[in-house]
């Protein structure tokens, strides 16, 4: 029987498991340290994957439409920064002080790869600039995440001043290092064995999703230990729901009017609503990790986690909406399958 449409997919109700082992289970102590060398070497891996995915061509032919790209960035690294910092008066009474530190966290993420190409795919966009926008985003983000964390989050970085921005610049080196070091490595044997990986795709999105996971474990238990459930009262995880659908829900009206008003096409216009919208759940959580202490990851994670759902059931709407418009010759079916074809490693198309 087929699952109904209201229900999460097998990952989001996976990571909710892990959130409730976390809870119930924490690691500590020579356990936890385990857990966090396993991370590191997952999440590395990941991105290597990641990297030996994307092809050079798709880069060539994505990277020439600089409008479409300036503006995507704009809106992930500008106009979410902005929107999380100007509603902060109206939307931080709904939370906690320390959940509306994880809206503005989530507020300068880079934007999400695989979803993002996946969905322009369904919805027939302009495929070559998403896979190009999306990629450079996250990048991007390697750098200029912790430079905005360290200006609307001055409160997490240790030290003041030159302190502050040494600890900043160490920030950047870390998350280079644990990201953008084995995403290059990966890129470069993309020759010797992108064939491998796009032929067992299907079984290496597990260290896609796995790697996630485990993030999420070690960081709910050592936000556990440090009393995150005894901090955080139901009112404000409802109220936590109802702040990320406003800054979503801005997020989508505000890049589809952008398009539009600039002149971009229809399939441009797909491409800027799904890249510059959504925010990345698969590097928001790794650079937490490094950004900030492990106590703290639990409760600033949490508003990307319930954003990342969010994202996911809003732009499935969105996206069959688009593919339904007459104008559009392609059929829905061939640019899946590109999508496919071009998603990074662990990818998996979004439920219709």
């Amino acid at each position: 029987m087929a699952r109904p449409r209201f229900l999460p997919d097998n990952y989001v109700l996976a990571l909710l498991a892990t959130v409730a082992l976390a809870s119930v289970l924490p690691a500590s102590g020579l356990v936890a340290r385990a857990f966090e060398g396993l991370t590191i070497a997952a999440i590395a891996l990941l991105f290597f994957l990641h990297g030996a995915k994307l092809s050079r061509e798709a880069i060539v032919a994505g990277i020439s439409h600089w409008r479409l790209h300036l503006l995507v960035v704009a809106c992930t690294f500008v106009l979410f920064p902005l929107l999380g910092w100007a509603l902060r008066p109206v939307l931080e009474p709904l939370v906690t002080p320390e959940l509306y530190l994880g809206v503005i966290y989530l507020c300068v993420l880079p934007a999400t790869v695989q979803s993002a190409i996946a969905f322009t795919a369904m919805a027939r966009g302009n495929m070559p600039a998403a896979i190009c926008s999306a990629s450079a985003s996250t990048l991007l983000g390697i750098v200029i995440t912790p430079l905005l964390v360290s200006l609307l989050m001055p409160q997490m970085v240790n030290g003041s001043g030159s302190a502050q921005h040494a600890d900043t610049l160490a920030s950047i080196g870390r998350i280079m290092l644990q990201l953008l070091v084995p995403f290059i490595a990966g890129h470069l044997l993309r020759p010797w064995i992108g064939g491998f990986i796009k032929r067992h795709g299907g079984a290496l999105k597990y260290v896609d999703q796995g790697s996630i996971l485990l993030v999420v474990y070690t960081a709910f238990s050592a936000a556990v230990i440090e009393g995150l459930w005894q901090q955080i009262p139901l009112g404000a995880l409802l109220g936590l729901l109802l702040v990320c659908a406003v800054i979503l829900a801005l997020a989508i009206v505000s890049t589809t009017l952008l398009a539009r008003r600039l002149g971009f096409s229809k399939e441009d216009e797909i491409t800027i609503v799904f890249c510059g919208s959504k925010k990345s759940l698969a590097s928001g959580v790794p650079m937490a990790k490094v950004l900030f202490a492990s106590s703290a990851v639990g409760a600033l994670v949490l508003p990307l986690m319930l954003f990342h759902q969010m994202q996911l059931m809003l732009c499935a709407v969105l996206a069959q909406r688009y593919a339904r418009r007459p104008e559009a010759a392609e059929p829905v079916a061939a640019a899946a399958t590109v999508a496919a074809a071009v998603a990074p490693a662990g990818a998996e198309p979004p439920r219709r």
